[in-house]
């Protein structure tokens, strides 16, 4: 069994795979406060609940965008599993070559994501990750990763409205009754939800102009389920997306 861990500035994503199969699905709440034996101990909890035993564990691979939590996970590979995890970054084999003026830039999670688009889709594809902030990333038909986009998660700027203005209040993400608002809450759920359609659609439509026909989008990321279903230049939803290149990655990097 394959432990594959997405860990992200909000959430971290657990998933466990027997052979190409994602047979069970966990997320947790980032903290970088957290220690080594804190994350063991609810990892421990976790396969104890799905009634998955700990010893079927015989590969750990980690893609992380949060600098301090990456030892903490390597250490626990070790300590938990007895394993050296694989680490997503310099000296693994991704297949893709990264064509951003400085590589090293590029967010680990956007690398694996455009790993597995190009094998369950092939290019030329744009990768559309609903997270902590939105991400978009172009692949060739060539399978060459060209660059992309990052833009405020939807929850980010919802966060910005309550605390950068005087009377707004905190809002919930949710898709509202009608386009015009009748109180404020309404509105705020108007102008984050639509201008979030248009804000997708328009980088989207912008790339694949560059990229040329037939572009392939693919959804992934928390809120993709959300918002995603009112644009129509999605082409698939990929939840476990990043789950997937890792797993991709592993057998990339252990033939």
């Amino acid at each position: 069994m394959l432990l594959a861990v997405d860990i992200g500035n909000t959430t971290i994503e657990v998933g466990a795979f027997d052979a190409n199969t994602l047979i069970k699905h966990w997320q947790v709440r980032a903290d970088k406060e957290k220690t080594c034996d804190e994350y063991k101990i609810l990892l421990l909890n976790l396969f104890s609940i799905s009634k998955i035993d700990v010893s079927g564990v015989k590969g750990v691979i980690i893609s992380s965008v949060v600098p301090p939590l990456t030892p903490v996970f390597r250490k626990m590979s070790q300590s938990l599993f007895g394993i050296k995890a694989l680490v997503v970054g310099p000296g693994l084999k991704t297949g893709i070559p990264i064509l951003y003026e400085n590589p090293m830039e590029v967010g680990a999670d956007r690398v694996v994501g455009a790993v597995a688009a190009v094998a369950k889709y092939g290019g030329p594809c744009v990768v559309v990750d609903f997270g902590t902030a939105t991400t978009f990333d172009a692949i060739s038909s060539e399978g060459e990763y060209l660059g992309g986009a990052i833009a405020p998660g939807i929850q980010i700027s919802a966060e910005a409205l309550y605390l950068r203005t005087a009377k707004l209040p905190r809002v919930e993400i949710a898709k509202p009754k009608k386009a015009i608002g009748r109180t404020t809450i309404s509105s705020m759920h108007s102008g984050l939800y639509y201008g979030y359609i248009g804000l997708v659609s328009n980088i989207v439509e912008g790339m694949s102009r560059e990229l040329g026909s037939d572009v392939t989008v693919i959804a992934t990321g928390g809120y993709s389920t959300l918002i995603g279903g009112e644009i129509e230049v999605i082409s698939h939803y990929e939840p476990y997306l990043v789950l997937d290149g890792l797993r991709i990655l592993y057998e990339k990097n252990t033939e």
